[in-house]
């Protein structure tokens, strides 16, 4: 193991159906619970969830932040969950300088808490919430080209000890989760990953054709089925343009009755 940043993007499933145990969450849950194992212990872990936008990139810079319940219709246990994870006032600064050299302007939050995109998929990664957590949000524009450029301009922190995780999900069409009653396979979510899976992980690739495909992504098979809103794609996107290369698959499962995607960049 080295000591350099991990980059991972993630499906982090249906709201807090993880920690319920939901069976259709079950290998996320394995993939999620081992995953630590493969890397060095990071110094801080940084959380691109794609469950906060603003209208300008925000990233939480409180020294404590609390928990957001930012789901509704869950068990009462599901509103008391505990997380108490620092933050990283410092990183959160750092960030928000690279930015800002970048031409990309950045606020910094000392209001807002963790989100469910962060603190459920770590509460299965890190229970013990002792590393330090910090999270940047989308851009309201969702644009493609700008989650990249996002990412490019953090790319330094690949040198750091870190753990960048982009909190989304390869397949999001929330009717087509909540309608699934069986095992089908959907051909359409199959064809948008192997679709992915290429565009993110085929070496022969230039990364100029790799970063026009992943701007592009809407002309993939099926894309606007497999996401008709792209704001749980688009942590990848910011993934990409920190790792600026090919990525592993590293994660290939059903989530929720579809098939959905992990990928690494180190």
């Amino acid at each position: 193991m080295n000591n350099n940043a991990t980059i991972l993007f993630f499906p982090h499933g249906g709201g807090p159906l993880p920690l319920l145990n939901e069976p259709g969450h079950a290998a996320m849950n394995r993939f999620l619970r081992s995953f630590p194992e493969t890397i060095a212990k990071p110094d801080a872990i940084i959380v691109i969830s794609a469950h906060w936008e603003e209208p300008v990139v925000t990233i939480t810079a409180a020294a404590a932040p609390a928990l957001l319940f930012d789901y509704t219709g869950f068990p009462a246990e599901t509103y008391e969950y505990q997380y108490p994870a620092p933050g990283n006032p410092e990183l959160a600064r750092k960030i928000q300088s690279l930015l800002q050299q970048a031409g990309t302007d950045c606020n910094l939050d000392y209001e807002r808490g963790f989100d469910h995109g962060m603190f459920v998929p770590l509460m299965l990664m890190y229970p013990l919430a002792d590393i330090p957590c910090i999270q940047i949000s989308l851009a309201a524009s969702l644009d493609a080209a700008e989650h990249i450029r996002i990412g490019n301009a953090l790319a330094e922190l690949k040198s750091e000890n870190l753990l960048i995780l982009g909190s989304g999900f390869s397949f999001h069409n929330m009717e087509a989760l909540m309608s699934k009653r069986d095992d089908s396979i959907d051909l359409r979510n199959q064809e948008f990953e192997t679709w992915l899976a290429e565009v993110c992980g085929d070496p022969d690739l230039s990364e100029t054709e790799r970063e026009q495909r992943l701007t592009g992504w809407e002309s993939a098979p099926h894309a606007r089925y497999c996401h008709p809103r792209e704001e749980h794609l688009l942590p990848l996107q910011v993934c990409y343009g920190i790792g600026q290369t090919a990525a592993k698959r590293v994660f290939k499962e059903p989530v929720a009755g579809f098939t959905a995607s992990a990928y690494q960049w180190d």
